[in-house]
């Protein structure tokens, strides 16, 4: 390999995991900031601005928190199944040659990491929400929480997949492509847990529009995973067609020999 060309894509992996780390730590930080912003509000010393904020955004609201954290998971679903709506059309090369090939892993990279941001936004007003409230522990450990336990806990398992695959975006080269290929699979079970958690846990499924929401983003699902494990087993059967009719052509070449001899 030309050495140049080695040394750009060393750099090109080199930026991804910086990019990565950045917008990994800006997420904390922004996540960071959040949390200390309500810990001050709560102090006498940010009383005269809690008390200017309740007046002016009405936060003495019961349900004011619960209404952040709805808008912010259904935002982070819709985020979500983008890039796996994305991701498949990679794989089955729906978008070729319309789209060139680096923007469109950028953009599904890119997409990962703003949905899993809102997830994050989800998750931490819960922790704030006085309507229906939660604790570290039940928004971090499956199954342990009051409110439908078990749907809840499918979310929860759900964004932790979804978190694995997205940081296998930066190790590819450390894992190998195959090991990248069998783990960015989970997302299949990862988006399914997300979609059962905001069906069967979210309070604004019993909305017609919210239920047309998860049926037509899990119907393209569906239709593309189905896709793609067509063209798959096709590609599969084409490449042991071709190896078996050149094992075959070798065979005969090899008969061929001592009779020409």
């Amino acid at each position: 390999m030309n050495p140049s060309v080695r040394n750009s894509k060393d750099e090109s992996l080199v930026d991804k995991i910086i990019r990565g780390a950045f917008l990994g730590a800006l997420l904390l930080f922004f996540s960071a900031l959040m949390i200390a912003f309500v810990v001050i509000l709560q102090t006498p010393a940010g009383s005269s601005v809690s008390q200017a904020m309740t007046s002016l955004f009405a936060l003495d609201s019961v349900q004011m928190w619960w209404y952040v954290t709805r808008a912010a998971g259904l935002t982070g679903y819709f985020l979500m199944w983008l890039s796996m709506a994305w991701g498949l059309a990679i794989a089955n090369k729906i978008l070729q040659p319309a789209v060139e090939g680096s923007f469109t892993y950028d953009f599904h990279e890119f997409l990962s990491l703003l949905g899993i941001g809102f997830i994050l936004l989800h998750v931490i007003v819960l922790l704030f929400d006085r309507f229906l409230p939660f604790n570290v522990f039940q928004t971090l450990i499956p199954f342990i929480d009051t409110y439908r336990p078990f749907w809840v806990g499918l979310g929860i398992i759900g964004f932790y997949l979804f978190l694995l695959v997205t940081i296998t975006f930066y190790m590819r080269k450390t894992i190998g492509m195959q090991a990248f290929r069998a783990i960015h699979a989970l997302s299949l079970a990862g988006y399914l847990g997300a979609t059962l958690h905001g069906l069967f846990a979210g309070t604004d499924s019993a909305l017609w529009m919210t239920k047309m929401l998860y049926a037509l983003t899990f119907i393209v699902i569906i239709f593309l995973t189905a896709y793609w494990l067509i063209i798959m087993n096709l590609n599969k059967r084409e490449k042991a067609e071709a190896a078996a009719k050149a094992a075959l052509a070798k065979r005969q070449t090899q008969r061929l020999r001592p009779n020409q001899r």
